[in-house]
């Protein structure tokens, strides 16, 4: 069974032919994914050795080995075909934008499921930037933490401030979670301007300009 987490992220992938689930680790969201017949086949690909032998133990306890694929590999780089769907997650935004940016060549056609433990911002503008656009949002809390995931595909896609820090679907349609997880934000950003404040202006400013969008959106959006 999924946790909340994971559970965010089963729900974002189209059902397709072939996913990759990058950095796989233990592998039960490809496992899952197999097992729901959500997709065809997964491909689990991870840099870590260790870690790709307790998602192929997995797949081989669940009997799902004839629709899996592991590869030990960076990113893209550990697998030549295409796939539909890509997962990446629990990583920081910038680290994912740099897997997706090395990997731009095989992506024209790959729906992208990132969920970034930190640095979600970060992340929306890169893709602008390498021209994918963010078509679904997800919010969830689990553990005490909040997780963001967001899919992206190929396309023309213009960010204002707002829908950049906040996220434009999350945004779009008024999630229910987004207000409690912009008083969070509040909470964390006012103790780190009060300590910012007391430095240089171009350090304290990003983080004011910041808390004032999260305070806009507590107050109604």
């Amino acid at each position: 069974m999924l946790d909340a987490r994971l559970s965010m992220l089963s729900a974002l992938v189209p059902a397709c032919g072939i996913a990759a689930d990058i950095g796989a680790d233990h592998g039960f969201l490809g496992a899952a994914l197999l097992a729901s017949r959500q997709c065809d086949q997964v491909l689990f690909t991870d840099i870590s050795e260790k870690s790709l032998r307790k998602a192929r133990r997995l797949i081989n306890k669940l009997g799902l080995t004839d629709r899996a694929v592991f590869a030990l590999g960076d990113g893209f780089d550990a697998f030549d075909i295409p796939v539909h769907a890509a997962v990446i997650a629990g990583m920081g935004g910038t680290v994912i934008a740099g897997i997706v940016e090395r990997g731009v060549d095989k992506l024209a056609k790959t729906a992208l499921i990132l969920q970034p433990n930190t640095g979600a911002a970060v992340l929306r503008e890169r893709l602008a930037a390498m021209g994918f656009c963010i078509d679904d949002e997800e919010l969830t809390r689990s553990g005490g933490r909040w997780y963001i995931a967001l899919r992206a595909r190929h396309g023309l896609c213009a960010l204002n401030k707002h829908e950049i820090i906040a996220g434009p679907v999350l945004l779009g349609k008024k999630h229910p979670l987004l207000r409690d997880y912009a008083q969070w934000n509040i909470r964390v950003l006012s103790k780190a301007y009060a300590g910012a404040e007391q430095g240089p202006e171009y350090k304290a400013r990003p983080i004011r300009e910041e808390l004032a969008v999260w305070r806009q959106i507590e107050n109604g959006f």
